[in-house]
């Protein structure tokens, strides 16, 4: 496997994964080669990310105006192509919080068990009504770390 900057041991950060949801590869989600198109993960990362947060209650209340996280960087490694009608498990888990951001990793597993996609992510907590980052509260962080 290549050497990927933000993974230094890859056993112990497989490892360190234990959130996924299940995704089908569409054939709306490939490109003329019938792999899937490069923009494909970001939608299973954002998919994975949503249904993580969630867990979490970050989405319980559509209204919430104390903070919200948004995406600030994301990144993908393409380590295996992935065709139509295979299955694939998206893992995501936070790797880091900071005061007002997080880091989220991502991993997707092949129906061997095989990783085919790594992915990293940066997100801002930030007040809805200014767009200004905002400190997470400790109960946040702790519920972002336990997951």
């Amino acid at each position: 496997m290549k050497q990927i900057s933000y993974i230094k041991d890859i056993d112990t950060w497989r490892a360190g994964f234990s959130f996924s949801i299940p995704i089908n590869i569409r054939f709306s989600e490939t490109d003329m080669f019938g792999h899937v198109n490069n923009v494909s993960p970001f939608i299973y990362f954002e998919e994975a990310r949503i249904e993580f947060l969630k867990t979490i209650g970050l989405f319980d209340d559509p209204n919430n105006d104390e903070g919200m996280p948004i995406v600030a960087d994301l990144q993908c490694d393409y380590l295996q192509q992935m065709f139509f009608g295979e299955k694939i498990n998206l893992y995501v888990r936070v790797d880091h919080v900071g005061n007002t951001s997080l880091d989220v990793h991502y991993m997707a597993l092949n129906e061997k068990g095989e990783i085919s996609l790594t992915g990293r992510g940066r997100m801002v907590y930030i007040h809805p009504g200014t767009g200004k980052p905002i400190q997470i509260t400790d109960e946040i962080k702790q519920a972002l770390l336990e997951k």
